[in-house]
């Protein structure tokens, strides 16, 4: 590999801002769950965010394609740590932070997914051979995934705190404050901009840079894919499972928990952890298990694993059965993620790849808003109704399975393009 260093400093620099990341991503809906009593409320405000990155996601898209990715990576650091550190001081000084101030940093941490992980893949499939697409796709999912265990396992400690006796000694950890969070938020992006800044590398593929408006590049992935019909329909039922996770990650687990299972903040935290130890592992061995399959078959069963959990969750009260389906849930959508995108890489080329996934992401986050607006209903915090919505997601699973088994074959036998 040509780029062996560029992209172990660029593993690092995402593993060091994921992991607050991932521990304030977990306290927020926890906090509007628990200590707001106001998860409908924090449904709305999810909804209402996530329908404005709609119109982000395809202006992101967009520069990808035009600007270097280090350059991209440097700027979304540098706009975090601001955002964050501010924040945070606000908390220090006044002593709290009023609920629009936290939901403001549960918004913009989703803007910056918008723009934040299609550049990682994109900036990785730059420096990388196409013969190692699906290494590199799977070591970025294992990094990934083993920040979320550890930063699952520390948020545990923070939100909750712990109090108990080892050897006669007492052992006492206070909950964190959400500022003190935030504050260690800040932090890391400033050292994951310092790492990115020594990024050096020799892209693997010519970068083909477009200076026509957002509106005309945006055209181009539509024209793009329009031609290749197998490519779209694919992409979007593909996405399926990812849409209901991240509903699920954010919105429902908490709820589900609190209201449903009667569970504290270390039921959620864990269920992360074990979610994030299920896609750990597809990260370690989603390619080993399905290298005698093609990457469509693996798809399709890697969905029929993630709508049986569903279903299964829609049915149960139990704390062991969360747990179990959680790692089932992460095997199948970091399993589904690492085996799309290779598919995608190997069909679509690198300068036209942002502009694709631009259609892709907008067709998923209006589709994800729908959902989320939905579950903002009343009806899903009251009483154990969340089951509900675990129900519609299985629903909504085995629906985007269909196309993908109808054009099985002609999905298999797609030219891979150069």
């Amino acid at each position: 590999m040509k780029n062996k260093k560029a992209l172990i400093l660029l593993l690092s620099a995402n593993a060091v801002s994921h992991f607050a990341q991932g521990i304030s991503m977990l306290a927020i809906p926890w906090y509007f769950a628990k200590n707001l009593d106001a998860a409908s409320t924090f449904a709305s405000i999810y909804a209402i965010a996530t329908f404005i990155t709609l119109f982000w996601g395809l202006y992101a898209g967009t520069l990808i394609d035009r600007f270097p990715r280090k350059n991209i990576f440097i700027g979304i650091c540098a706009a975090s740590a601001i955002v964050l550190l501010s924040i945070s001081t606000f908390g220090f000084i006044n002593g709290s932070i009023p609920m629009f101030g936290v939901a403001f940093v549960f918004c913009f941490t989703l803007f910056n997914y918008n723009i934040h992980y299609p550049t990682m893949y994109a900036f990785g499939q730059e420096i990388t051979e196409k013969e190692n697409y699906s290494k590199t796709n799977s070591l970025l999912e294992v990094m990934g995934q083993s920040i979320n265990v550890f930063s699952g396992a520390v948020a545990v400690l923070l939100i909750e705190g712990i109090d108990f006796e080892i050897w006669g000694q007492a052992i006492l950890i206070n909950p964190w404050q959400i500022h003190e969070i935030f504050l260690m938020d800040g932090i890391t992006y400033l050292i994951a901009m310092s790492l990115i800044y020594f990024i050096k590398y020799v892209p693997t593929v010519k970068n083909i840079i477009s200076k026509e408006p957002v509106i005309v590049r945006l055209k181009e992935g539509i024209q793009y894919l329009k031609k290749r019909p197998e490519i779209f329909h694919f992409g979007n039922a593909s996405y399926t499972v990812f849409i209901f996770v991240l509903i699920s990650t954010h919105l429902l687990w908490p709820i589900y928990i609190e209201k449903h299972l009667n569970e504290l903040g270390t039921i959620y935290a864990v269920t992360k952890m074990n979610y994030a130890l299920g896609a750990l592992f597809a990260g370690f061995f989603i390619s080993i298990l399905f290298r005698k399959s093609n990457i469509i078959f693996s798809i399709i069963i890697l969905m029929l694993i993630a709508l049986t959990a569903f279903f299964i969750l829609s049915i149960s009260q139990s704390v062991a059965v969360l747990f179990g389906l959680a790692i089932s849930l992460g095997i199948a959508n970091a399993g589904v993620r690492i085996q799309r995108i290779t598919y995608l890489f190997n069909h679509i080329p690198n300068h036209i790849i942002g502009r694709t996934n631009s259609v892709f992401q907008s067709i998923n986050i209006f589709l994800r808003s729908v959902f989320i607006g939905i579950f903002s209903l009343a009806f899903f915090s009251e009483g154990s109704n969340i089951t509900w919505a675990f129900m519609l997601a299985g629903a909504m699973t085995l629906l985007s399975i269909l196309p993908l088994i109808f054009n099985y074959k002609k999905l298999r036998d797609l030219k891979i393009e150069e």
